[in-house]
């Protein structure tokens, strides 16, 4: 006769749907990589600026001295590579791949960099797309990365929910723009890192304003900024607030955002330097 449940997990030694002890699903990186810290950029909708706010926090953390690299989830619309003026060919050998590197020492990965031409499409269903990037992660040798950074595509589907299953992050930035309709949005991603149990840093605004350039005065050309409130709300910090910037848009166009004089995101740069210190 079958022992009666006693509901203590931990003692038994059977396999049942009674057991509901959670499962650590992350997966380990490649056996040569060396990776100390790992966060996401993520946002509840797209075009609000995640791949700049990957860009600017690596150069960030690079100019602090921190050696940086930048996974590039977003597998349908990579735009990092461009960002860095990285065109190099991703290499390879028996021990498994290797990033590419920016000319300030950032290692990249990027679809861009495996593709024959980069303007081609990518036009591969959800759980490619996750498996891709789990590749990214566990077949690439990244050497001595103390920052890596993970831009995600946006929304909650199948890639940011493969990320925050399978990589274990040190928390999540929050990419916003001043929009009303972006407190719901915030809503979306921090109800999806609290049921992940995934950490949020802090909020980044985007297109916070535009500040003229004859008289230097600040224009908030979306309206007037919902950001303070969404943080008292959800009792976040705020890591930093980007403007409407025709430099900053021209240089990453150009491929030279590692040569800006990044002003908006010492916040955040000093928020990742304290996870050294947990």
């Amino acid at each position: 006769m079958a022992e009666e449940c006693n509901h203590d997990c931990s003692s038994c030694g059977t396999t049942c749907g009674s057991d509901t002890r959670k499962k650590d699903m992350h997966e380990a990186p490649h056996e040569l990589s060396e990776i100390r810290h790992v966060i996401a950029v993520v946002s509840g909708k797209g075009g609000v600026g995640k791949s700049l706010v990957t860009g600017l926090l690596s150069e960030a953390m690079s100019r602090k001295g921190r050696h940086v690299g930048i996974i590039d989830a977003d597998i349908t619309g990579p735009s990092i590579p461009k960002m860095f003026g990285v065109s190099a060919e991703i290499c390879g050998s028996e021990a498994g791949a290797y990033p590419a590197t920016t000319s300030g020492g950032i290692d990249i990965v990027s679809m861009n960099l495996l593709l024959e031409n980069g303007s081609d499409p990518v036009v591969w269903r959800g759980p490619i797309l996750s498996g891709v990037v789990k590749q990214f992660w566990h077949d690439f040798i990244w050497n001595d990365i103390d920052y890596m950074f993970i831009d995600m595509p946006p929304g909650t589907g199948d890639v940011p929910l493969t990320v925050m299953q399978s990589i274990k992050l040190d928390g999540i930035v929050i990419v916003t723009s001043p929009q009303e309709l972006v407190s719901m949005i915030v809503e979306k991603a921090v109800k999806m890192a609290s049921a992940m149990n995934v950490p949020i840093l802090g909020l980044v605004e985007n297109m916070s304003y535009f500040q003229c350039p004859d008289c230097g005065k600040k224009h908030e050309i979306f309206g007037k900024s919902h950001l303070q409130e969404i943080a008292n709300q959800y009792h976040l910090d705020i890591l930093g607030r980007i403007p409407m910037d025709p430099m900053l848009a021209a240089e990453c166009d150009a491929g030279q955002v590692e040569t800006l004089e990044n002003i908006y995101l010492q916040d955040a740069a000093e928020k990742l330097l304290q996870l050294e210190q947990e």
